[in-house]
């Protein structure tokens, strides 16, 4: 697997050096247990299980008769204590992986692991240090079964996972409702060479094709024109070329399009073919630039040809080549628009870099059998995706370059479509998707900012036995706020931004800091209320005709639901 050089040994010192905040980075490790790492050229991938407790409100009693309706409490919330299986995924630089593996060592309690799985180019280079740190034995696992595993487990379980790039757009990120039937797709995995594999099932794949010319085609090629050793800096040159001051274009050859056969003037003839004719200095920019669209044309050309022979549309592309590069996503996109004359669409994945880590987890886990149920992004303990580009916010991009989350907690019950949905591939329970609606996305995050330290409040308010709630409603508005700042700069971090997303991320918040529900006396009370005039308002609706008791009942229904959002209006 090709990857974009490591560092030196200053570079080794320098990870010696690093602080790592296990309530930020390696958490929970005193509950974990199961252990897998994904080890690239460049990059470390980490997954663990743990278990988290943490608090949930219940409904302790409900007479929904309204017979004893002397009694002080009709309608009560108590907080009992659950524990619940997460699974933690940190990817870091491979630099940093002797500091890592010492800082679990240090702090993971009684496990009764005794195995690591391992997958990825570099677990032979690391098999050693990982046996000694963490004294457990490294179990190989070959790296195609993982990466689709993980495929499989990140399309059925993150309902935003896959997206399509959009270059200028605002944003360029366009997430995908995934298909209740994810099957059949084609994964397109481009790393030192590229595989197409095409996926039929949980465990059925097949390579199908392939090509040598891949990524470290274009890092050995770009090598050799620019001197420029490093992969993300010969990206960095091409996203800063012009492919036409190299490439041949049709209208070179034929001064305009070739309207006979449908070629434009703008299309490439023969990718470096002035470089033959002219005679001149060509800047590195304009050669890693050409190069790029070289392969990138190949690879779309070929991975349309497989598109049709095999009638797929669903094709996801990974690999180190792609790595969530605009630069690269933009070609491949082209490519795939040009060949399949708009039939077939580029997919990327938000979790691409985990792929092989969490099919490595998986491989060890499946006697817990983890796709029995059913898994849900923890957005307080994941990083989301990053913009690459250097002016989007580079105080966080800084800092997921680091080291990056994810995490995934179980359900309570495994999630199903609803069968009375017509079609469900087609139902989007979102109206507004906030990522597309900028003034929309202004009106939601200053509403949620408005509304954060009421929330704390509340949060407080809930538990007023507890010495520690103020501090811990603090940490959860500090976090809360952290997190609309970065959907402020980066809407597309967690997927189609929605107001469903901003309440679930701020459930998630408020969960981790142990206030399962801010607005539980709230409820209780109204609810209590509601009770007593329950029968009350049944017998009302008695007496009424049907069609008259329909509109009332919608018309109830209606004002409820309205009066529950707490908009002030409609509380007045």
């Amino acid at each position: 697997m090709a990857a974009s050089g490591g560092r030196g040994k200053s570079g080794a010192s320098m990870d010696k050096s690093i602080t790592l905040p296990a309530d930020e980075i390696f958490r929970n490790l005193e509950n974990a247990k199961r252990f897998a790492i994904d080890i690239g050229g460049s990059l470390t991938k980490l997954a663990y299980y743990s278990t988290v407790q943490h608090k949930v409100a219940k409904v302790r009693s409900f007479d929904h008769t309204g017979k004893d309706a002397d009694r002080a409490l009709l309608y009560e919330i108590s907080e009992q204590e659950e524990i619940t299986a997460r699974l933690h995924f940190i990817k870091f630089e491979n630099t940093y992986i002797e500091t890592c593996m010492d800082f679990i060592k240090d702090h993971l309690v009684n496990t009764e692991t005794k195995v690591i799985k391992a997958t990825g180019g570099g677990a032979y280079k690391f098999k050693d240090l990982i046996e000694k740190k963490l004294g457990l034995k490294v179990d190989k696992e070959d790296e195609m079964p993982c990466l689709i595993k993980g495929c499989n487990f990140v399309l059925k379980n993150i309902p935003h996972e896959a997206f399509v790039y959009v270059k200028h757009a605002d944003p360029e990120f366009r997430f995908q409702t995934t298909h209740p039937n994810i099957f059949p797709y084609l994964l397109v995995n481009i790393g030192s060479g590229v595989s197409i594999v095409k996926v039929e099932t949980e465990d059925k794949f097949e390579r199908i094709g392939g090509s040598s010319i891949g990524g470290g085609t274009f890092w050995g090629l770009g090598a050799l024109l620019t001197k420029t050793k490093k992969f993300d800096e010969l990206l960095q040159l091409a996203a800063k070329g012009q492919h036409t001051n190299v490439d041949m274009l049709v209208k070179d050859i034929y001064g305009g399009a070739y309207q006979i056969l449908g070629l434009t003037g703008n299309l490439i003839a023969s990718s470096f073919g002035k470089s033959a004719t002219v005679d001149k200095e060509f800047s590195k920019e304009d050669m890693a630039k050409s190069l790029l669209h070289m392969i990138s044309n190949d690879i779309g050309q070929l991975t349309c040809l497989y598109a049709k022979q095999y009638n797929l549309s669903q094709v996801y592309f990974g690999g180190f080549f792609i790595r969530g590069h605009p630069v690269t996503m933009h070609t491949i996109t082209y490519s795939i628009n040009f060949f399949s004359k708009g039939e077939v669409q580029a997919l990327f994945l938000r979790h691409e870099g985990y792929l092989g880590a969490i099919g490595a987890f998986l491989k060890g886990a499946e006697e817990d059998n983890p796709n029995l149920y059913s898994w849900g992004e923890n957005y307080a303990g994941s990083s989301g995706l990053m913009s690459t580009s250097p002016d989007v916010f580079p105080m966080q991009r800084s800092r997921s370059g680091t080291f990056d989350m994810l995490e995934m907690d179980r359900l309570e019950r495994q999630l199903v479509n609803l069968p009375l949905l017509f079609d469900p591939s087609s139902y989007v329970p979102d109206t507004v998707d906030l990522t597309e609606d900028a003034m929309a996305r202004e009106y939601w995050l200053t509403c949620f900012e408005d509304a954060l330290e009421g929330v704390a409040k509340r949060a407080i308010a809930s538990q007023p036995d507890a010495k520690d709630a103020a501090d811990r409603a603090e940490k959860f508005q500090q976090k809360y706020w952290n997190k609309l700042q970065t959907l402020r700069h980066q809407p597309f971090a967690y997927g189609s931004l929605t107001v469903r997303s901003l309440l679930d991320t701020r459930e998630h918040c408020l969960n981790e800091f142990n206030f399962p529900d801010p607005y539980s006396k709230v409820k209780q009370k109204e609810n209590d209320i509601a009770l007593k005039y329950y029968q009350k308002a049944i017998r009302s609706l008695d007496t009424l005709g049907w069609e008259e008791k329909q509109f009332a009942l919608v018309k109830g229904l209606l004002a409820g639901n309205v009066f529950d959002w707490g908009a002030k209006a409609v509380s007045e």
